[in-house]
C-alpha cells in the first residue's frame, strides 16, 4: 500500500525520544514517524468513538488534528467519553478534549470547530486534512461526511456502534467503495435506535475507536492492509470478529458518477431524522400554536416539566411512558402508562398495512378522546411517538410531548430521581 503522506516533518531530539518505541519498529521507522507529523486528520465527533481516536492519534505524533462537534460533557457521557473527565462537565467537547490532549502531547496543532457539520461548512472543513474519521452517531452526518469525501477525494474511516455492537470499515471511493456503495438509502425513521435509546457497553467504543486509529496510522504510513473494500464486525458479547468483502457499486448514486458532480443535500431531511439528539425548544415544539396538523412530519405540541406538575396537582392527566423497560426500573413519573416505543410502532405498521394482529392492542391503550401526555428520557423518542400516531388516526390537539422528558423532571421537580 502506498503511503497517503509522501512529506516527512522534521524530529526534534525531544519527540525523538518520546516516540523511541516507534522508531525501533523495522516497518515505521523514522520516515513512517516523519510522516505521522507531517499529516492531518480530522476527528469528527468527541464522543465515545472520538474519545479513544483522539487520544491514541495524539499520542502517537499526528501533527494535525481537527475535532469537530458542538455538544457540551455531560455526566452521562463518562461511562465511555474518556477524553472528558468529571473537571469538564458543562464544558464544550472541543475544549475539554483539547485540554487533555494539550497534556497527553504538546507538540500537537489542534484545530477546533464548534459548529454543527454541515452541508454548508463541510467542504470548507474536511478539504485541509489528509484523513476523515467518522465518529458520528446519527445518520445524516454518516452520509453528509461519506459525500463530502467522496466528493473531495479523501478516505473515511467508519465505525460505528450499539449496545455490544460494532462495526469498522475504510470508505475510499479512490480504491475501493463508499458507505452509499453498502448503504445507498439510510433506514426508515425510527428502526434504528441510537445509544440514547437502546443503550451502548462502555467499552465498546474503545475497541472500534481505537481500530479506527489504527486505520488512520496505516492510510498515513502505507503500512500493512487497510480495511478499504472490507467491513469488521465485532460482538462483544461472545467476542467475536467476522469480516465481510464490500464491493463497489458503478451505479452508487455518489462515487459511481464523476466526483466533480457529488452535490451535498439536505441529509435530515434524506434520513427522516435529525442530526443530533438535542432536545428541541419550546418555540420549535410547538409550532404555529394551531393544533392543527396536516403534514406527518411538522412539530408537535409541547409541555414543559413545570406545567405537568401543575396538571398532577389540578387532575389526573394521562401520562404515557415509551422509554425501554429497563429504563422503567431507574426512575418512573407518578401514575404512567408504560408502553415501549418499539411496540408502539409495530403496531402502527400493522395497523398501516391493514395487518390485524395481537400487537395492535396496545393502541387500545392509548385514548383518542382526551390529552394524551407522552414523555420518554429526554423527550425525542416521545415526539417520534406522537408522530407515530398522528399517522394512524390521533389528533395533534390531544397530543403533548414532554419538553426534556424524565431528565428535566428529575432535575426540576423530583430531585430524588436519579438521572442517566
Amino acid at each position: 500500500m502506498q503511503p497517503l503522506v509522501n512529506e516527512l516533518g522534521d524530529l526534534s531530539n525531544a519527540e525523538i525520544n518520546r516516540y523511541g518505541r516507534h522508531l525501533i519498529m523495522p516497518e515505521f521507522g523514522m520516515d513512517g514517524q516523519r510522516r505521522l507529523k507531517a499529516s492531518s486528520v480530522l476527528i469528527i465527533g468527541t464522543g465515545g468513538l472520538g474519545s479513544p481516536l483522539a487520544l491514541y492519534l495524539a499520542a502517537a505524533g499526528i501533527g494535525r488534528i481537527g475535532l469537530v462537534d458542538y455538544d457540551v460533557v455531560d455526566e452521562t457521557n463518562l461511562q465511555r467519553q474518556i477524553v472528558h473527565g468529571q473537571s469538564s462537565v458543562g464544558v464544550t467537547k472541543v475544549d475539554s478534549a483539547e485540554r487533555r490532549l494539550r497534556d497527553l502531547n504538546p507538540f500537537l496543532q489542534i484545530d477546533k470547530y464548534n459548529v454543527p457539520l454541515t452541508s454548508e461548512n463541510a467542504l470548507e472543513i474536511l478539504a485541509p486534512y489528509n484523513v476523515i474519521i467518522d465518529g458520528t452517531d446519527n445518520f445524516p452526518t454518516r452520509y453528509l461526511t461519506n459525500d463530502a469525501c467522496v466528493k473531495l477525494g479523501k478516505p473515511n474511516v467508519y465505525g460505528s456502534i450499539l449496545r455490544f455492537e460494532g462495526q469498522l470499515s475504510v470508505f475510499y471511493a479512490k480504491e475501493g467503495p463508499c458507505y452509499r456503495c453498502m448503504f445507498p438509502e439510510p433506514p426508515p425513521p425510527g428502526l434504528v435506535p441510537n445509544c440514547a435509546e437502546a443503550g451502548v457497553l462502555g467499552v465498546l467504543p474503545g475497541v472500534i475507536g481505537t481500530m479506527q486509529a489504527t486505520e488512520a496510522i496505516k492510510l498515513i504510513t502505507g503500512i500493512g492492509q487497510t480495511m478499504v473494500g472490507r467491513m469488521l464486525l465485532y460482538d462483544a458479547s461472545d467476542m467475536t470478529f467476522t469480516t465481510i468483502k464490500v464491493r463497489k457499486n458503478p451505479n452508487c448514486p455518489v462515487c459511481g458518477i464523476p466526483h466533480e458532480q457529488v452535490q451535498l443535500i439536505d441529509y435530515e431531511q434524506f434520513c427522516g431524522v435529525p442530526a443530533h439528539d438535542h432536545v428541541p425548544s419550546a418555540a420549535a415544539v410547538n409550532g404555529n400554536g394551531n393544533g392543527k396538523v396536516t403534514d406527518p412530519n411538522a412539530p408537535v405540541k409541547g409541555i414543559d416539566v413545570v406545567q405537568l406538575k401543575a396538571l398532577y396537582d389540578s387532575s389526573t392527566p394521562f401520562v404515557l411512558d415509551v422509554r425501554n423497560p429497563e429504563e422503567f426500573e431507574i426512575a418512573i413519573m407518578p401514575d404512567t402508562v408504560k408502553i415501549p416505543k418499539p411496540q408502539i410502532q409495530l403496531a402502527v405498521e400493522d395497523v398501516k398495512a391493514g395487518r390485524k394482529t395481537v400487537e395492535q392492542t396496545v393502541l387500545a391503550q392509548i385514548p383518542r378522546d382526551r390529552e394524551v401526555i407522552v414523555h420518554c428520557r429526554s423527550g425525542v423518542r416521545s415526539a417520534d411517538v406522537i408522530k407515530l400516531l398522528r399517522q394512524v388516526g390521533w389528533d395533534n390537539d390531544k397530543l403533548i410531548n414532554v419538553e426534556g422528558g424524565i431528565l428535566a423532571w428529575a432535575r426540576q421537580i423530583d430531585t430524588s430521581l436519579p438521572t442517566y
